[in-house]
C-alpha cells in the first residue's frame, strides 16, 4: 500500500520484487506396503533409517517380506520412507495383546502376535525418596501417587521405561505419557481415580524378573482363545484396496503430502501380489504423479515366462507411463535365516538405486548401468545374456544382470510404456521421473498465483520465476541443448491466455524442456585402413 502522507517529511515504501522462488521437490521418497511385525496400522510412518524402522516396526521378520524391502532400500542409498503396514483381523483371536496388571490394564501398542512376548512390570519408590518427593512436588501430587512402569520385548530386546508416572490428572498421568511416548503398550481401560497399581515383588535387577513364571512382572493374557493376540492374516484383494473414503489400504497414503515411488511387496516369501493390487496402485501413483515399481512374479524363471507374464498383468494405457518392471527376482543372504540365500523381490534394491543415482547425479540420469549395483545381492534368480536382454528390453522389461568385475548391476531404464511398439514419448524413467518432478514442483510452486489479478505484471513475474527454475536445472544439465532456448521455455502471455479465458478466471502457462535421454546402444564402427595411395 502507497504511503499516505499527513505530515511533511521523508516516508519510507518497501515495494515488492515479484520473486518468488520456486523450490524443486525431492524426487526419491518411497513408500512401501504391506505387512511389519508391529507399527500403527492406521497412518503412514515416515522414517529416515533402518534403525528407525527397527524401532517402530520390529526390523526384520523371516516371514514379512517388507522389512527385507525398507532395508534393501536404505543399504542402497534411500533415504526417506513412508511405511504402510497393513493388517487384517483374523476371527476368534485378538489384534492386540493385553496385560492384566493389578489396578490397571495395558494394551499393546499395535497389532501382532509380538504383544505376546511382552512383559511388563511395575516399581514404587518409598515416599520418603527425595527424587520422588522433588518430582511429586513439580507435578502437584504426593509422592505416594508416583509409580515407575518398565515395558520389556523379548522378540527384539527393547526395553522402555517410564519413570514417576501417576493416576492423578498431571503432566505425567500415565495413559497419556504411554500413548505419546510408548512404542509398546497404551493403557486400554481408563485410570483408576485414587487407585495405585500394585508393585510387582521383588527388584527389576532380579535375573527372573522376566521369566514367564514369574509373579516379578505380568505378561500377554494367554487365556482364552478370543486373548490370544496373532498376527495379520494373508493379505487379500480387499486388504489392499481398502477405502479411499475412509484412507484405509492402498488409499492411507492419501495421508501423506508427497511420495515418489511406490513399492508392494508381496505378502509372503515366494508368493505374489495380484495383478488387480498393481492396477489400482498405478492408477492411484499415476494421479499422484508418482512412479509405480512392479516385482516380477515368482513363476518367471525364464525369458518366455517374463514375456508373457509380464503381458498377462494387464499395466497398460497412459498411466503405464508411471511404472518400470525389473526382472528377474535376487538372492540375498537372509540373516533371520542363518545366512542362507534365499530369493527376494527387487523393489527396495531398485527405489534405493534410484534414490542415490538421484543424489549422485539428479533424476534426469537413468537409474542403470555400471554404477546402478545391486547392494547386497549375492546373485539373480535368473541368469540373463545378451541374447535374452534383447528379447526382453523391447517388451519394457528392465533387465538385471550380472557382468565380471561389476557384480550384479540394473542393465535397463524403460517405462512400462516404453516397448518399442508402443512408440510413446515417455519410453524412458528418467525422462518420465524428470518430467512428474517439473509438474510437482510447478504445481507446488505457482500456488501463490491463485486469485492474483490475471494481467501482464502477474504474467511477467510468472516468466521471471518459472524462467529461473527451469534456468537452475538447466546449469545442472537437466536438460539437452547448450543454450537455454534450446533447452526450454516458459510461454505466459496474450497468446496463451486470451480476453475469453480471462474472463472465465483461467490462466494458462505452458512450459517446454527438452529431456535428456539415455544412451541404450552404442555403435562402434571400426574400419581397417588399407593403406592410402598417394595422389
Amino acid at each position: 500500500m502507497p504511503a499516505q502522507p499527513t505530515y511533511p517529511g521523508v516516508y519510507i515504501e518497501e515495494l515488492p520484487s515479484g520473486v518468488r522462488t520456486i523450490t524443486g521437490v525431492a524426487t526419491a521418497i518411497t513408500a512401501f506396503i504391506g505387512k511389519a511385525l508391529r507399527g500403527p496400522t492406521d497412518a503412514p510412518v515416515t522414517i529416515t533409517s533402518f534403525a528407525e524402522f527397527e524401532r517402530t516396526f520390529g526390523g526384520l521378520h523371516r516371514d514379512m517380506t517388507m522389512s527385507y524391502a525398507v532395508r534393501d532400500f536404505f543399504t542402497n542409498g534411500g533415504g526417506q520412507a513412508v511405511i504402510v503396514r497393513l493388517y487384517k483381523a483374523v476371527t476368534g483371536s485378538a489384534s492386540k495383546a493385553t496385560y492384566d496388571v493389578t489396578n490397571l490394564t495395558l494394551q499393546a501398542a499395535s497389532e501382532g502376535a509380538w504383544g505376546m512376548m511382552v512383559r511388563v512390570r511395575v516399581d514404587q519408590n518409598p515416599a520418603t525418596d527425595p527424587n520422588a518427593v522433588a518430582a511429586a512436588d513439580n507435578l502437584g501430587v504426593n509422592a505416594s501417587d508416583l509409580f515407575n512402569l518398565t515395558v520389556w520385548d523379548k522378540t527384539t530386546g527393547v526395553t522402555e521405561t517410564f519413570l514417576n508416572l501417576t493416576t492423578k490428572e498431571s503432566a505425567r498421568r500415565a495413559d497419556r505419557v504411554l500413548a505419546t511416548e510408548s512404542n509398546l503398550v497404551k493403557v486400554l481401560t481408563s485410570l483408576p481415580a485414587n487407585i495405585l497399581p500394585a508393585a510387582h515383588p521383588g527388584a527389576l535387577t532380579d535375573p527372573d524378573v522376566w521369566d514367564s513364571s514369574s509373579s516379578k512382572s505380568t505378561g500377554a493374557k494367554s487365556s482364552p482363545a478370543s486373548d490370544i493376540a496373532v498376527d495379520s492374516a494373508p493379505l487379500d484383494l480387499a486388504a489392499y484396496q481398502g477405502s479411499q473414503s475412509s484412507k484405509t489400504g492402498l488409499y492411507q497414503l492419501e495421508k501423506v503430502d508427497l511420495f515418489n515411488l511406490l513399492c508392494i511387496p508381496p505378502d509372503t516369501r515366494g508368493s505374489n501380489v495380484p495383478d488387480k493390487v498393481y492396477q489400482d496402485a498405478l492408477i492411484y501413483c499415476f494421479n499422484r504423479r508418482a512412479m509405480l515399481l512392479v516385482d516380477p512374479q515368482d513363476a518367471w524363471k525364464s525369458v518366455s515366462s517374463a514375456q508373457s507374464g509380464a503381458a498377462g498383468m494387464n499395466l497398460t494405457g497412459p498411466q503405464a507411463r508411471n511404472a518400470a518392471l525389473y526382472f528377474p527376482r535376487i538372492k540375498q543372504a537372509d540373516p533371520m535365516l542363518g545366512g542362507q540365500v534365499d530369493t527376494f523381490v527387487p523393489c527396495g534394491t531398485i527405489a534405493g538405486i534410484m534414490a542415490r543415482t538421484d543424489a549422485q547425479r539428479g533424476v534426469w540420469k537413468a537409474p542403470a548401468g555400471l554404477d546402478a549395483s545391486l547392494l547386497g545381492a549375492v546373485g539373480l534368480q535368473v541368469e540373463l545374456n545378451d541374447a535374452d536382454n534383447g528379447l526382453l528390453n523391447p517388451l519394457g522389461i528392465n533387465c538385471l544382470r550380472t557382468f565380471k568385475v561389476h557384480g550384479r548391476v540394473v542393465w535397463g531404464s524403460r517405462t512400462m510404456r516404453g516397448a518399442d511398439a508402443a512408440a510413446d514419448e515417455y519410453k524412458y524413467v528418467p525422462v518420465r521421473r524428470l518430467a512428474l518432478f517439473l509438474e510437482e514442483s510447478l504445481y507446488r510452486g505457482t500456488q501463490w498465483v491463485v486469485f492474483e489479478p490475471n494481467d501482464e505484471p502477474l504474467w511477467a513475474q510468472i516468466r521471471l520465476n518459472l524462467g529461473a527454475f527451469m534456468h537452475d536445472l538447466f546449469r545442472q544439465g537437466a536438460f539437452q541443448g547448450t543454450a537455454p532456448r534450446d533447452a526450454y521455455f516458459v510461454k505466459c502471455d496474450k497468446e496463451t491466455t486470451t480476453q475469453n479465458d480471462i474472463n472465465l478466471g483461467i490462466l494458462n502457462i505452458v512450459v517446454g524442456f527438452a529431456p535428456l535421454k539415455p544412451a541404450e546402444f552404442v555403435i562402434i564402427k571400426l574400419q581397417q585402413m588399407a593403406g592410402q595411395i598417394a595422389t
